[in-house]
């Protein structure tokens, strides 16, 4: 019972830090040589940053315009025309972009709806439609091809399906309204693999992995469940070939592989960070790098092995650090920026360029948001 309670005791201060108001020789090698030009010397393309103010008398998106040096310059809030919560979502992925980056998603937390909004070539947005999520307290999104699903925290929590019109309207897909593996197991993440073909979720009160197939239609089915490698499974990444990086809030992070079966195989489990509370993870385009964002103020790089195996590029898990907490992380389409959310202390989202061999330079903060802020998505 001690032992159980004590385990309880660390997931719970996990999380709390998650929401602030081995060797790695043989990887981080390869790493270099197949990336030996260093993308920060690469001629890059303007962009923009978003993030969810999440407030409770209106939520909306706040705007920067991306630089091609990866700067960041505020360029406005959009109302989504729906509520947020003020506070915590505990949750990565509450706005997204479509892959070409035509359409923005964002939660409405408090309302319990989701808005889209068109992308102009410069990156400005324009509300196009609003639509109830399928359930209650929307914290997570994940799009692919014309088929959004929303993973719902409130009450059992469950995921749903919408189709995405060509003119931004959701319509709700019959049948695709289901649960999780059970109730109050507090849902982190929902993502599409690569291919469309799966759906996965992370469950931090029950340490598991749900895996959904998805039809020709959309329609997903299931789930079958995996337990985590690690303590709390919070944000996760695709890499190449349906490799699954997950950060893991008690302080570590996991590699697996998903099957065309759906089955989850682990390729490297809770390799440690050294740095407090990872609950946000990313992956460059080319599967070589993989960011996880500590809550407790830092960013930590992992070397992915072309077997998917993990291993930490910095032995102290300390590539960059914030000094204050953080909240969520995204990468530039290019995934030449990394961009990373503070709301410990002053609300600002921090710029950095992404080296060759997973270093990262700071480029400077850029603050101005309210408390409560959430969600960060990039392109």
């Amino acid at each position: 019972m001690n032992t159980r309670l004590a385990v309880l005791a660390l997931a719970t201060a996990a999380l709390a830090a998650c929401e602030p108001n081995p060797s790695v020789t043989g990887p981080a090698a390869a790493l270099q040589a197949a990336r030996a030009a260093d993308v920060s010397a690469a001629v890059s393309d303007p962009g923009a940053v978003y993030t969810l103010t999440n407030q409770v008398g209106g939520n909306a998106v706040a705007v920067f315009a991306r630089g091609a040096d990866g700067r960041l310059t505020a360029a406005g809030t959009v109302s989504t025309g729906g509520t947020g919560t003020g506070a915590s979502l505990g949750s990565q992925s509450a706005v997204t972009l479509s892959d070409d980056g035509r359409w923005l998603f964002a939660v409405n937390a408090g309302s319990n709806d989701v808005s889209v909004f068109s992308v102009s070539p410069a990156g400005g947005l324009a509300l196009a439609s609003r639509t109830a999520s399928g359930g209650t307290l929307p914290i997570s999104l994940t799009v692919h091809g014309n088929v959004l699903y929303v993973l719902n925290a409130g009450g059992t929590g469950n995921i749903s399906g919408l189709a995405v019109g060509t003119s931004g309207a959701l319509t709700a897909i019959a049948g695709t309204t289901l649960p999780l593996s059970g109730s109050n197991v507090g849902p982190a993440q929902v993502s599409f693999s690569p291919d469309g073909r799966r759906l996965v979720v992370t469950e931090k009160n029950t340490n598991q992995l749900d895996v959904y197939a998805v039809d020709a239609n959309g329609v997903a089915s299931g789930p079958t469940t995996t337990a985590s490698a690690g303590g709390t499974p919070f944000g996760f990444s695709f890499g190449h070939r349906n490799e699954l990086f997950v950060s893991e809030a008690t302080g570590s992070a996991s590699s697996y592989e998903l099957d065309a079966t759906g089955g989850v195989s682990l390729v490297s489990g809770a390799v440690l960070t050294h740095q407090g509370a990872p609950c946000w993870a990313v992956v460059t385009n080319d599967g070589r790098i993989g960011f996880t964002g500590n809550g407790a103020g830092s960013v930590s790089a992992f070397a992915i092995a072309p077997d998917g195996a993990i291993g930490l590029v910095d032995a102290n898990g300390g590539t960059a650090l914030i000094g204050a907490g953080i909240n969520d992380i995204a990468l530039s389409h290019n995934s030449r920026y990394l961009y990373v959310l503070q709301t410990g202390g002053a609300q600002a989202i921090h710029a950095f360029r992404v080296q060759a061999d997973g270093h990262l330079t700071a480029l400077g903060p850029i603050a101005g948001l309210p408390n409560g802020t959430r969600g960060l998505a990039a392109f």
